[in-house]
């Protein structure tokens, strides 16, 4: 595990814990996400390796936040906040496995993929999908790109083609905007488009409306655009202090969004079920750049990794 995120949560210089996602074999560094300032064992923290704590000591050089402080509309204060830790353990990684429809419904970028063909991904969505809050979307170490530029280089180093990114997402839109969207993604002459809303949506629409707009999108674009592929994105989840949002509906969203992947022919990268595995160990804030719904380069590299899981499908090279 290659800097995993820990934020410890407690007022002035409290003694708090925070949980790794696998228990510890080794650990190789732990240090601050912005700074690179290393962090020592038994002076600013100790680990308990059975249950996967790392206890932050009295008098600790680590940050310390108080719950108050943790939603920001500043989602790049929140790297320096960050406690980052490389170690080495023996669990397999807890990431859903692609449905065994999604290479039919991504067969034509599979191929292109697999021949190292040149692909062009557009991608419409919300923040998240804009880059808010990687690091290197706000230009602040450590530069880490967000996850669709993640995915568009590794797809472009594991393939060996050219990779054309086109990135039309917009903060503060739902998915009744991407429905106005249709002529600039055709314009763009994807092979692939990628869905990624629902995080603004949660706060007015139900799981109904929520899919209905998801799939105008779909086959407006098909129409528009046949040959191109559709990849749908089930959004990660809030915090608890991200209010105006109906919690319930991620869960119904990821579940109407694999119905119509089921329904359409499209694909799914499920994001909100990656999320519930990492917060079955892991604090949400953990995950969260600015404490409320944006990633942090963390969350960007989950978004990135289940994407990728869905495109990286082995196939005998021709």
């Amino acid at each position: 595990m290659h800097d995993e995120p820990l934020i410890f949560i407690g007022d002035g210089d409290a003694v708090c814990e925070a949980s790794l996602l696998f228990l510890p074999r080794r650990i190789d560094a732990v240090r601050n996400h912005a700074s690179g300032v290393v962090y020592e064992e038994g002076t600013d923290f100790t680990v308990h390796a059975a249950s996967g704590c790392l206890t932050r000591l009295p008098a600790s050089h680590m940050p310390c936040v108080p719950l108050h402080a943790l939603a920001t509309d500043n989602g790049r204060l929140m790297h320096e906040r960050l406690v980052s830790v490389t170690y080495a353990h023996d669990a397999p990684a807890p990431m859903p496995a692609p449905s065994p429809a999604l290479r039919a419904a991504l067969e034509r970028t599979h191929t292109r993929l697999g021949h190292g063909e040149p692909v062009t991904i557009c991608l419409v969505g919300d923040s998240i999908a804009e880059g808010y809050d990687a690091s290197g979307f706000h230009a602040v170490p450590p530069h880490q790109p967000s996850y669709v530029s993640l995915v568009a280089t590794t797809l472009a180093q594991h393939r060996g083609g050219p990779v054309r990114l086109h990135n039309l997402a917009v903060a503060g839109s739902s998915a009744a905007d991407g429905r106005w969207l249709t002529a600039e993604i055709a314009a763009t002459e994807p092979d692939l488009v990628v869905v990624a809303y629902g995080m603004n949506d949660a706060g007015w629409a139900d799981a109904g409306e929520f899919v209905a707009n998801v799939s105008a999108i779909a086959s407006d674009v098909q129409r528009a655009r046949p040959e191109a592929e559709v990849l749908l994105v089930a959004p990660m989840r809030p915090t608890l202090l991200c209010h105006w949002v109906v919690a319930e509906r991620f869960s119904q969203y990821r579940d109407a969004l694999i119905d119509l992947a089921a329904r359409a022919g499209v694909g799914v990268a499920d994001v909100t079920t990656a999320w519930d595995l990492l917060l079955s160990r892991k604090s949400p804030f953990d995950l969260t750049a600015n404490g409320l719904n944006h990633p942090n380069d963390f969350g960007h590299r989950i978004h990135a990794q289940t994407i990728l899981a869905c495109l990286l499908v082995d196939r005998p090279r021709t």
